[in-house]
């Protein structure tokens, strides 16, 4: 193989992939990570990094967290999923995508060790993120979990913080259908002394996280408890919040603006305070700057982002429970007339703990992603209507914006959502 594409078609065709075969691409042990390693000389071990787990929140998190340290000065690896446009979105240094030639290099060394041992993609990309960190000599890396946490291909790293934001109703058919059975499977990053900052004190998670933490002598704290997140207003581009913690109150600006990232930025300076006892060096003015570019620094798409103002296009990859209930909080705080709703799902999501919780008064433009997972539009449009939502049966993801589009009067607003893969197809359509 020797063209990016030609590599990119092997890894999407050959290997397990989550977004398209669902729980059977979730490999339930770290085998074959552990092997792929192995056969680079586990790059794993020579660099730092910061562990990140949860149900939402972890990519927004690990965003911040890799703009707050390079701008720190810290050359700073970043490993994220899924990608929304670009398969190099996933793994970042200081922004900046792998290059394609290092994609091209690393699968055609190893394609013959993934012939035998048929890792899964996610494997494949979690390894080759390790490889590319080593080689380039990072300083730190964040690394988001991909799935859980506990049986999740990156745990087997050493951080030097582990953090686990928000916990809720996602994944239920791998991780567990209670909320404490899901806490503990993301519990399953806690390791012996490292310390864990948990982001949201949940009366039912706290006690799985306290119990694994005194099992393995981790130090913990839940950041809620000591830091809190109030915000003053919000314009076009930022939202100004006031941090307060051990009687000190300090201002910051947010470029991502959605209400969720209070609760997400007070794991963040959690983690940052713990990094700075370690003895990393984060100034204040650098950490403000960083709070406030995180998109430039990063490169984070998809948090509610406004794609147009005219027409209004706003879109978020909400798609649980939780997310869902931040993206209506979100959308309260908009002024529009005619709320007109691009959705699509996936066929393994419980949409009992989803589309309760939408509009009954917005249009909606159903539509099917271009994958195997993606429930059809019509399918969707059945379920949706049980619980009184009504509207256009679409096809593509494309067909259903250019349909809300074509209704759209001045005054209105379009939002994009319901999965990270309709947000993702909007993305590269409007590219």
């Amino acid at each position: 193989m020797n063209t990016y594409t030609e590599v990119i078609d092997y890894l999407y065709s050959r290997l397990p992939m989550f977004t398209r075969d669902g729980a059977s691409a979730y490999k339930k042990d770290l085998d074959r990570t552990i092997a792929l390693c192995e056969a680079v000389d586990n790059p794993h071990n020579k660099f730092k990094t910061i562990h990140v787990a949860g149900t939402n929140g972890k990519g927004s998190s690990s965003h911040m967290l890799a703009a707050i340290l390079a701008k720190s000065g810290y050359k700073t690896g970043l490993y994220t999923s899924p990608h929304l446009v670009d398969f190099r979105e996933r793994i970042r240094i200081n922004g900046e995508q792998i290059t394609e030639q290092f994609v091209v290099d690393y699968v055609n060394n190893q394609k013959d060790l993934m012939e035998e041992i048929q890792p899964s993609f996610f494997e494949a990309t979690v390894a080759m993120a390790f490889d590319y960190f080593a080689q380039e000599k990072v300083d730190i890396a964040i690394i988001e979990v991909g799935l859980g946490g506990r049986l999740d291909s990156t745990n087997i790293i050493t951080p030097e913080v582990c953090l686990i934001t928000n916990i809720g109703m996602d994944h239920m058919n791998l991780l567990g259908d209670t909320i404490e059975q899901i806490a503990a499977e993301k519990a399953g990053i806690i390791k012996a002394n490292i310390p864990v900052i948990i982001s949201e004190t949940n009366p039912n998670t706290a006690p799985v996280f306290i119990d694994k933490a005194t099992d393995v002598l981790a130090p913990i704290k839940f950041a809620d408890q000591y830091i809190t997140a109030t915000r003053l207003y919000k314009d076009e581009l930022l939202q100004h919040v006031r941090i307060e913690s051990d009687f000190k109150s300090k201002e910051y600006d947010l470029d991502l603006t959605g209400s969720y990232q209070l609760k997400n930025v007070v794991g963040v300076l959690a983690v940052v305070h713990e990094l700075c006892r370690l003895g990393f060096n984060i100034t204040e003015d650098n950490l403000k700057y960083a709070l406030s570019h995180v998109q430039v620094l990063t490169g984070l798409q998809g948090r509610w982002q406004t794609l147009s103002s005219s027409p209004l296009i706003i879109c978020d990859t909400g798609h649980n429970e939780d997310g869902i209930k931040e993206v209506i909080k979100n959308l309260n705080e908009v002024s529009y007339n005619t709320l007109h709703i691009v959705i699509g799902a996936m066929k393994d999501k419980d949409l009992d703990h989803m589309l309760p919780y939408l509009p009954k008064d917005a249009k909606y433009y159903f539509a099917n992603p271009d994958m195997p997972r993606a429930m059809e539009a019509s399918e969707l449009a059945l379920k949706a209507q049980t619980h009184g939502l009504n509207g256009n049966v679409c096809g593509s993801v494309i067909n259903a914006l250019e349909e809300a589009k074509s209704c759209y009067q001045q005054g209105d607003l379009i939002f994009v959502g319901g999965s990270n893969f309709v947000v993702a197809e909007v993305l590269q359509g409007m590219a």
